[in-house]
C-alpha cells in the first residue's frame, strides 16, 4: 500500500514510525516531511496545503491513502477536494470534512456544537469589530481571568488570559479591531474561565464508531512551573496518572460518545482524529477545545503506545468498520520532552547543526523543527527534536528522557526540566 502522510513535524514523524510497522505499508512519502521522516520515508518537496500538487503526485504514484497530520489543510478542505474529483475519489484521507474541521477552525462553530449536543463547556459569547463594546461590556459580568479566543487558527497561539478587566478590554479590541492575530480574530469568543487541570482525550473515529485511544497532558509554556508565553508544547506524558476509570467512564459517556453522535445527527462527514481538550473541575470533566488531528507533542507519547496496526486501524475508518478491529494498548508510561530553540516562540535563529543523536539509546527521537543541509542535521524551527520514553510509570520514563537530552547538542538549546512536575 502506498500512503501519503501530510506534515512536517514531531506528530508526523511519530505517526510515520508507527506506519511503517504495518506490513500493509510497502511505499510511504511524507510532504514535506523533515530530517526525521527521510531517514525512514521519502519526503517529497510539496506543500500540505497545495491540493493540486497533492493531486498530481497521488496519481503519479498510485497512492492508496492520505493521511493528514496539520489542521491547515483539514480546514481548506483536503477530504472533500478528494471526494469530489473523479479522479481521486476512490483514495481514502484519513481526517474530517471541511464542515466537520471547523471544530478546529472556528471556535465558535465548536461552542454552538457542544451547546447544541449537551456536551458539558464553559459559558461564552463571540464578538465582531462592530459589536466589540458589547464584548467589552460582558467582561464586566465576569469573574476574572479572562478567556479571549481568536475564532479562527492562530497556530496554537489565539487564546489569551487576562487577570486586569482593562487589559482584557483593550486585548479584545487589539484582536478585533487591530486584528492581532490577523483573520483569525475577526471574531473572538470570551469564555468563562474554568479552574481545574487539563487532560488531553484523543478519539479515533470513522464518523459511526470510534475508539478512544490513551490520555496525555501536555505543557504549554515555555517557563519551568507553566510560566511564561504559551508555546505549540514542551512535552507530554501518557497515560495521565489522574485518569481513574471513573473520570475515563464519565468522559466516554458525557463527552466522546455525545461527540460522536452529534456529528452523526448533524450529517457531518468524519473518519479521523479528534483532540478533545478537557480540564477537570472538581473531578468534572468540561471541554475547553475540539482539534481535528493529533496534537502535538502528544502524538509522540500516545502513538507509540498503540501496539494495533495503525494502518489497518486507517483501513477500518476509511471502510466505517472501525468497530471490527481492536485497539491494543502498551500499559507502560510514555513521557516526551521537547527540545526548542532559544528564544522559542518569539524570534530564534535555525540552522544550527544538531549533534549527539546517534548516541541515544533506549529513548525514541522525532524529528520536529528540523532539516538536512549537505548531510547534516540542522535545526528548522522553533520546536526541534522530541525525545520520548517508557517507563513502568511517568517517573521512569521522564528520567530516560532527561538522561538523554544530556547527549544531544546545538547552540542555544533548551528544555523545560519539570515536565510531569504538577503530577509529582
Amino acid at each position: 500500500m502506498v500512503i501519503l502522510l501530510l506534515g512536517s513535524g514531531g506528530r508526523e514523524h511519530a505517526l510515520a514510525f508507527k506506519m511503517l510497522q504495518s506490513p500493509i505499508c510497502s511505499t510511504l512519502f511524507v510532504a514535506p516531511g523533515n530530517a526525521g521522516t527521510a531517514s525512514i520515508a521519502t519526503n517529497v518537496s510539496i506543500n500540505p496545503n497545495d491540493f493540486n500538487a497533492i493531486k498530481s503526485f497521488s496519481i503519479q504514484e498510485k497512492v492508496d491513502m492520505v493521511v493528514v497530520g496539520p489542521e491547515d489543510p483539514l480546514v481548506l478542505g483536503i477530504y472533500d477536494f478528494f471526494k469530489n474529483d473523479s479522479e481521486l475519489n476512490h483514495i481514502p484521507v484519513i481526517g474530517p470534512s471541511k464542515l466537520g474541521a471547523q471544530l478546529e477552525g472556528s471556535k465558535e462553530f465548536a461552542k454552538e456544537f457542544l451547546v447544541k449536543h449537551k456536551i458539558p463547556t464553559a459559558a461564552y459569547d463571540s464578538f465582531t469589530a462592530a459589536t466589540v463594546e458589547k464584548g467589552c461590556k460582558f467582561l464586566e459580568t465576569l469573574q476574572p481571568p479572562y478567556v479571549l479566543k481568536a475564532d479562527g487558527l492562530a497556530a496554537g497561539k489565539g487564546v489569551l488570559i487576562l487577570n486586569d478587566l482593562e487589559e482584557a478590554k483593550t486585548e479584545l479590541r487589539n484582536m478585533l479591531v487591530h486584528a492581532k492575530f490577523g483573520n483569525a480574530s475577526a471574531k473572538v469568543v470570551i469564555e468563562e474561565f474554568l479552574d481545574g487541570i487539563e487532560l488531553s482525550c484523543f478519539v479515533l473515529t470513522d464518523g459511526k464508531s470510534y475508539k478512544v485511544l490513551p490520555t496525555a497532558k501536555d505543557y504549554k509554556r515555555i517557563g519551568e512551573g507553566d510560566t511564561g508565553l504559551n508555546t505549540g508544547g514542551m512535552g507530554a506524558i501518557s497515560p495521565v496518572p489522574f485518569a481513574d476509570a471513573v473520570l475515563l467512564e464519565k468522559i466516554e459517556t458525557r463527552i466522546v460518545k455525545p461527540t460522536v453522535e452529534g456529528l452523526q445527527k448533524d450529517g457531518i462527514e468524519y473518519k479521523g482524529f479528534v483532540f478533545i481538550g478537557l480540564i477537570i473541575v472538581k473531578g468534572e470533566p468540561i471541554v475547553i477545545e475540539y482539534n481535528v488531528r493529533m496534537g502535538d507533542p502528544e502524538t509522540e507519547v500516545v502513538i507509540p503506545r498503540i501496539k494495533s496496526d495503525l494502518v489497518e486501524l486507517f483501513q477500518a475508518v476509511a471502510n466505517e468498520k472501525l468497530n471490527e478491529v481492536s485497539l491494543e494498548i502498551d500499559e507502560r508510561s510514555a513521557t516526551t520532552v521537547m527540545v526548542v530553540s532559544g528564544g522559542y516562540p518569539e524570534d530564534y535563529d535555525r540552522g544550527f547543526e544538531i549533534s549527539g543523536i546517534e548516541n541515544i539509546q533506549d529513548s525514541l527521537v522525532f524529528h520536529a523543527g528540523t532539516k538536512l543541509e549537505n548531510g547534516k542535521v540542522v535545526t528548522n524551527g522553533g520546536r526541534v527534536i522530541a525525545i520520548t520514553s517508557f517507563g513502568n510509570d511517568f517517573k521512569e520514563a521522564i528520567k530516560k528522557s532527561y538522561q538523554n537530552i544530556d547527549k544531544l547538542n546545538f547552540d542555544k538549546m533548551y528544555f523545560r526540566k519539570d515536565i510531569g512536575f504538577d503530577l509529582l
